[in-house]
């Protein structure tokens, strides 16, 4: 297994609390959602807070070990080759949903 050093983390110390009408509701979207000023806070604040977008990133990094498994072997049979070429697919797929998610996220704070 490879090895992973983090490098930073997205601070999350700071606390948000939305402007809440009588009704517990945010009353508007800029007070919803908080500024971002990185990636890895927008990642952070959407993993804590986006059923699916927590989802789509389990099931990335479950397809990422299973690729790093297979990219561990000292060669691939043809069906081995196959099956990395589907997992690069699957997760590339994964990933782009999750930016997708993201870059509405952003799109929203913009607006």
């Amino acid at each position: 297994m490879n090895e992973v050093t983090i490098t930073h983390r997205a601070d999350l110390s700071v606390s948000y609390k939305p402007n809440l009408n009588r009704l517990g509701e945010a009353t508007s979207l800029e007070e919803e959602l908080p500024k971002m000023d990185s990636q890895e806070e927008l990642k952070a604040h959407l993993m804590a807070n986006d059923e699916e977008y927590r989802r789509l990133a389990s099931e990335h990094s479950t397809y990422a070990r299973k690729l790093d498994e297979l990219e561990a072997l000292p060669h691939l049979s043809a069906e081995e080759e196959i099956e990395e070429h589907r997992l690069k697919k699957i997760k590339l797929r994964l990933k782009d949903q999750m930016e997708a998610i993201a870059s509405r996220s952003r799109s929203r704070q913009v607006a």
